[in-house]
């Protein structure tokens, strides 16, 4: 459905309105700053937390395993070092007894071998433990400090979320009153400029938020409201006082019943 047809001022009326939503819409979300992404943040650094607790405690599962199993191996190997001393007292020659010896000695070295195993997964086992107790320490205290800022988060949240969205509902509606081209400007200057100012009222002989005076002759043309006029070093609209001021009462009212 095409627009209707409106003047320069009610353009300009519409477009320092919908500057006045918007404004109204950052201040809210600059209310809430930083919070959002800490709280993110935090999650995941204790996720990542207990990601490697559950590692550890695989480990340390595995560990106990592989001890289980060193051990079951000692007691085979002396089972068979009982076996072969029991067979050297019935050997016939000199070759199966040292055959059997040498058996015996395979045996004996296994056992070294496991119980140094043994004596270096308990060491990993302290080991892991230590950092399994530092680790669920830094949990507890990166969770508390998460609930905190949680706290923080949700208080803001139900104090401003209710008017964040009926703001955006009306950005959007006020934006269905002004032709696309002019939206499209305003967009694009919001987007380059500092704090999101697009329209801006003169203060003071300059345009708002800058030192740039604006010449007598280019006032009167701002206050005459025939012409859309941008300031020639930040490409902002520019509004003239009057207007900024009606629009401002307007828009406190409109704010003050959301």
């Amino acid at each position: 459905m095409a627009k209707k047809e409106v003047t320069v001022e009610q353009k300009l009326r519409a477009l320092y309105d919908l500057q006045l939503i918007d404004s109204r819409v950052d201040e809210i979300r600059n209310v809430r700053g930083e919070l959002p992404l800490e709280v993110e943040d935090l999650e995941d650094e204790v996720a990542g937390l207990n990601k490697r607790l559950d590692k550890l405690n695989t480990d340390l599962e595995s560990i106990d395993e592989d001890i289980k199993t060193k051990k079951n191996l000692i007691e085979e190997a002396k089972v068979l070092i009982k076996k072969y001393g029991e067979q050297q007292k019935n050997v016939r020659n000199n070759r199966e007894y040292n055959s059997l010896s040498k058996e015996i000695e395979f045996q004996e070295l296994e056992i070294q071998l496991a119980e140094k195993h043994i004596k270096e997964h308990k060491a990993q086992i302290i080991q892991k433990n230590e950092i399994i107790s530092q680790t669920k320490e830094k949990v507890s205290e990166r969770n508390e400090h998460l609930s905190h800022k949680k706290g923080e988060l949700d208080a803001i949240l139900a104090e401003t979320e209710k008017e964040e969205k009926a703001l955006i509902a009306k950005s959007e509606d006020y934006q269905k009153e002004i032709e696309d081209r002019l939206v499209a400007a305003y967009k694009r200057i919001r987007n380059n400029v500092k704090n999101g100012l697009a329209v801006v009222p003169i203060e003071r002989g300059a345009s708002g938020g800058s030192f740039f005076t604006i010449p007598p002759q280019v006032q009167m043309e701002i206050a005459s409201r025939k012409k859309i006029i941008t300031d020639e070093h930040s490409g902002r609209i520019l509004v003239d006082q009057e207007l900024a001021k009606e629009q401002k009462e307007k828009m406190n009212t409109l704010f003050s019943k959301l």
